[in-house]
């Protein structure tokens, strides 16, 4: 009896035709590799630089953040400005250390807050010499409000506040300035109008605000119990916050100024602000700085583009009796169009393809030889292929139709 074997079905030929012509593309870019691969440069640089771009945005928008973040946690602040305009003669309003603690006591989610009494001292060095530092008159919260850094000894307890123990903290660079370095400035004793205040520890801020914050060079710190001793008033020049979550910054810094201004005259004038502010001008200017640098980008990529277009356009003059033999044998105009179409998206795949892989090769070569982890974008991989794919056949088609037009006859003639 006989048996009947299944066999798969002959390609189709429109299939063979266009594997073909794509093979056909591959041995052209094969046969001219120095013209094509000059022309794939521009793509390697485009697709390079757009996601480096990226990166660059990214990584800018990231430091930004977390250095604006390091100066302090979800931190707000309030400080007086005085009174309102048009309003004479009246005694300033300044804020006391009880609007501390009514804005604790009536504004759910703070976990923390420290006064600020600030004032100046001329302190005794030895051998005649003396010294202005600045003294600031603190809660022991404030290290963790203000997020400082402490790099030998401690910073003073609640015991020392409640004991009112005569202890302070002093900045690295007044610390190496009066004793050589933070570690042989802890145990030394400043004199502060008289009285002996011991040096427990000594710190800084965890980011460098330049001078813009109320630490400066010189300064100690001490607790505010203690500094009550240098002022007739319970008078502070700022608070700090902070609340437990960063989704409550905005609703606790309108709450917190509602407190305080209940708490004085209505014609005085406070600032309750946050980071939030900044934070928002750091990401626009950083995306500003991204759309900026894309824009450059894309020149190149433009410019590419147009290398792709002149040098296929160049390809179709030279090969115009092939064109012409080809179409004799039967080939359609779609055909010829789809073969000239394949190699420009050939050169842009591979140069978008080399550029993404140099473009991602840079971040990751820092991450590996430093500790800074540079954000990686693969959606910009993605962008960079789909774009390179797309001016491939943006610039590809007009070649490739000049092509698809010639007259078999006329090609077949042609010298």
């Amino acid at each position: 009896m006989a048996t009947s074997t299944a066999t798969a079905p002959p390609p189709t030929r429109p299939s063979l035709i266009y594997s073909e012509i794509l093979s056909f593309a591959y041995d052209t870019f094969c046969s001219n590799k120095v013209r094509f691969a000059l022309t794939a440069l521009g793509m390697v640089i485009g697709t390079a630089s757009l996601i480096l771009v990226v990166t660059i945005g990214m990584t800018g928008k990231q430091y930004v953040l977390n250095q604006i973040q390091a100066i302090g946690a979800n931190l707000i602040y309030a400080e007086y400005e005085g009174g309102a305009q048009r309003i004479t003669n009246t005694a300033p309003d300044p804020l006391t250390v009880d609007d501390v603690q009514a804005a604790m006591g009536q504004v759910p989610g703070i976990v923390s807050a420290s006064p600020v009494a600030q004032f100046n001292e001329r302190v005794p060095l030895g051998s005649g010499k003396e010294r202005d530092i600045q003294i600031l008159g603190v809660y022991p919260e404030y290290r963790k409000v203000r997020n400082l850094v402490v790099l030998s000894g401690r910073f003073f307890d609640p015991q020392d506040e409640q004991a009112h123990n005569k202890v302070g903290v002093v900045t690295q660079k007044l610390a190496e300035e009066l004793y050589g370095s933070s570690e042989e400035a802890v145990g030394n004793v400043l004199k502060i109008s008289g009285l002996p205040f011991t040096i427990v520890g000594t710190f800084k801020e965890r980011v460098n605000t330049f001078g813009e914050s109320e630490v400066t060079d010189n300064t100690m710190v001490i607790p505010y119990t203690v500094s009550r001793y240098f002022s007739d008033t319970p008078t502070v020049k700022q608070i700090y916050f902070s609340v437990a979550d960063p989704s409550m910054v905005g609703p606790a810094t309108e709450q917190i100024r509602r407190v305080i201004q209940s708490r004085h005259r209505a014609e005085s004038v406070y600032n309750v602000t946050n980071l939030t502010q900044l934070v928002a001008v750091a990401e626009k200017t950083a995306n500003a700085l991204t759309i900026v640098l894309l824009l450059v980008a894309a020149v190149v990529l433009l410019v590419s583009g147009i290398g792709i277009m002149n040098i296929m356009l160049a390809t179709v003059s030279a090969r115009i009796r092939e064109i012409g033999i080809r179409k004799a044998l039967g080939a359609t105009k779609r055909e010829i169009q789809f073969q000239f179409l394949a190699e420009a998206i050939l050169i842009s795949l591979i140069g978008g393809l080399l550029g993404v892989i140099i473009g991602l090769a840079l971040p990751f070569s820092v991450r590996f030889l430093t500790e800074y982890r540079i954000p990686i974008s693969g959606l910009s991989a993605i962008v960079a292929i789909v774009v390179s794919s797309l001016v491939g056949i943006i610039f590809g088609t007009v070649p490739a139709t000049r092509a698809a037009r010639l007259d078999p006859v006329e090609s077949l003639r042609y010298e």
